[in-house]
């Protein structure tokens, strides 16, 4: 039985408790909340905004070869018939094996550490692409680059979980991926004004490209390490921006929401142990069907958005460049509200599934419309509805997923599967010049696949929340048996009406609802 704090907007125990809860309840009675805004502020600036601008080079490293390609790649590598396909496919292959080993290391040697070598690494490898003269090179380095960036994602995805409870992490996840969103939109309009180096020092527009980006790769990995923070549950350390009582405080907060904040041993049979669930593969499943979305007729339209811009609808090389950038500047607007909306109703999945409506609105304009502009209004569309559901789905599936070591593994999984359909975007995407109907059709059948899986987890989280409320089961048993939250006595959300997870799910506090 629990009991709300007004001061501080936690729960405590009721009844009487050991030692050791009493110590974290009264660390958890440390602060005004005044001080409770004032401190997760600056976490919020060292950790989320931090792993976004580190993040957001690794999505434009990765995500440069449509520029490239409009500024002579193609023509000098010689990509012809499917080559260009390849590079891009190349990629997700490492991206997606190497998942589960790269969080397993990142959480091993600590964030900080892995994200300056891996940084620095992926920033050599851009600017050798600056030197290439075969499109074979070029397969070889994607190939390196993929498994660079295969922990990435899920390692910050990770991260934020650790420093946030359940209902402040979905703003987060969101304020982390705008970061991307706003650096994707104008990485073309950055580009663009690095192939104006054409000739200089002999090198290609498209060279310049590489090398510019890269070198800008290499010194955000000098500056991460001197930034970047590692997880909250490391004791000895504050780095540098908290003291030991509010470490002390956000460990404590994050143990009293889900009852996982203090970290198990290292075990590979516990970190499999998460593949038995059910629901971890259904969350797999939606970002599988998400990034054939995101990735096929996104990113896959970002590796081909400026070409069909510039071939299908008349833009100059410039013009298909700049005109990137809008539509992602409204997905980084709408992914906001979806944040927001999903923190502050405390759901997840309605809003994803509002989101793939509008996913498919704007793949049917973009696929089956004629006029020009209407066709770019649903790019406006596509791109809203595909970017926006991104973080609500890593929120959706680390809401619902208790103990770090599994929690690890649902990242890691859920986004290894995200690369899979970024595989899958990269083959139904073939030469079907001018509408690329099949890749577009295949997207929107997987939107609507989604919508059926998150009713259906909806109706299974339904059955098992009545359980708990009628005190037959505990739901999502901790990693350490000795750690109980009274809060998992009702954590499945359930989605079958739209507030309906207001009544079955903890309520949280209106001082940590309003910090952003």
């Amino acid at each position: 039985m629990s009991t709300l704090n007004s001061k501080n907007g936690t729960r405590s125990r009721r009844a009487s408790t050991s030692g050791g809860e009493a110590a974290e309840a009264s660390v958890l009675g440390d602060f005004t909340p005044e001080e409770q805004k004032r401190i997760m502020r600056r976490v919020d600036i060292r950790v989320v905004a931090a792993v976004g601008l580190l993040y957001c080079f690794s999505v434009i490293d990765r995500s440069n070869l449509p520029s490239a390609a409009v500024a002579g790649m193609t023509e000098d590598l010689g990509l012809i018939g499917n080559r260009y396909s390849i590079i891009s496919l190349v990629f997700f292959t490492t991206y997606t094996t190497f998942q589960p080993i790269s969080i397993i290391l990142a959480r091993i040697i600590g964030p900080r550490a892995y994200f300056t070598g891996v940084t620095m690494i992926c920033g050599f490898v851009v600017i050798g692409m600056a030197f290439l003269k075969h499109w074979g090179q070029m397969v070889a380095l994607r190939v390196v680059l993929g498994a660079l960036d295969s922990g990435f994602f899920p390692t910050c995805v990770y991260l934020l979980s650790t420093w946030y409870t359940r209902y402040e992490v979905g703003k987060r996840y969101s304020a982390f991926y705008i970061v991307v969103c706003l650096a994707t939109a104008f990485s073309g309009i950055l580009a663009f004004g690095f192939t104006k180096l054409e000739g200089k020092a002999g090198l290609r527009g498209w060279s310049w490209i590489f090398l510019m980006e890269g070198i800008i790769t290499c010194c955000l990995g000098v500056l991460c390490y001197f930034v970047l923070v590692g997880f909250p549950d490391t004791k000895k350390r504050t780095w540098g921006f908290l003291s030991q009582q509010e470490i002390a405080w956000v460990v404590s907060r994050v143990q009293e929401d889900r009852g996982d904040a203090k970290l198990p041993a290292l075990s590979v049979k516990g970190f499999l142990r998460g593949g038995a669930d059910v629901k971890v593969w259904a969350f797999a499943l939606i970002y599988f069907n998400q990034a054939l979305v995101n990735f096929g007729a996104l990113l896959t339209l970002s590796f081909f958005l400026p070409i069909i811009l510039k071939e299908n609808m008349g833009f100059s090389t410039g013009k298909a460049q700049i005109m990137i950038a809008p539509p992602y500047v409204l997905g980084a607007i709408l992914m906001w509200i979806s944040g927001w909306l999903g923190d502050h109703f405390m759901v997840r999945g309605p809003i994803i599934i509002g989101d793939m409506v509008v996913a498919i609105v704007g793949t049917a304009l973009v696929g089956f419309h004629n006029d020009v502009a209407v066709r770019y209004t649903g790019v406006f569309l596509l791109t809203a509805g595909s970017f926006c559901s991104i973080p609500v789905v890593m929120a959706y599936q680390a809401n619902n997923i208790r103990g770090q070591w599994k929690r690890a593994f649902s990242s890691g999984l859920v986004v290894a599967f995200g690369g899979v359909g970024g595989i899958a975007g990269s083959l139904i995407f073939r030469q079907d010049k001018p509408r690329y109907l099949p890749g577009l059709s295949t997207c929107m059948g997987c939107a609507v696949l989604n919508i059926i899986i998150i009713l259906g987890l909806s109706a299974y989280f339904y059955y098992w929340n009545a359980k708990a409320e009628r005190g037959e089961v505990e739901l999502e048993a901790s990693e350490a048996s000795t750690i109980h939250s009274p809060h998992f006595d009702r954590q499945f959300e359930s989605n079958l009406l739209l507030f309906s997870s207001r009544k079955l799910m903890p309520p949280i506090s209106d001082t940590l609802t309003d910090l952003f």
